[in-house]
């Protein structure tokens, strides 16, 4: 989603954030990947075109993942993407489907 901030000059600049739900889903996986042992440390940065919620395997290393949230464009839905040191893993308009490559929830396969 995407709050209109009105600025100086009476034009409006738009700040990306993550919803609650979305926010929710991010906390549920990285609680269960630190209680794993995996992950360590997360921070979130909120700007004009993105928002960004970074994952750490130290707190004094660069992030192992982004996942990021792009802003709306002409009435479409955000756009989220998994980053890691550099590369996009996965593109898509969903956050579940973003998060799919690093939740490691064993599945039934039959």
């Amino acid at each position: 989603m995407t709050q209109a901030t009105p600025t100086r000059g009476g034009e409006t600049r738009g700040t990306v954030y993550f919803e609650r739900g979305e926010i929710d889903r991010l906390l549920s996986l990285y609680s269960r990947r630190v209680a794993e042992g995996d992950w360590r440390d997360y921070a979130i940065d909120l700007g004009r075109d993105v928002a960004m919620f970074s994952i750490y395997s130290h707190s004094r290393t660069v992030p192992l993942y982004r996942i990021v949230k792009g802003a709306a464009a002409n009435g479409r839905a955000a756009i989220f993407w998994l980053d890691s040191r550099g590369r996009r893993l996965r593109t898509a308009e969903s956050i579940a489907d973003v998060l799919a490559p690093i939740d490691g929830r064993l599945r039934v396969v039959t």
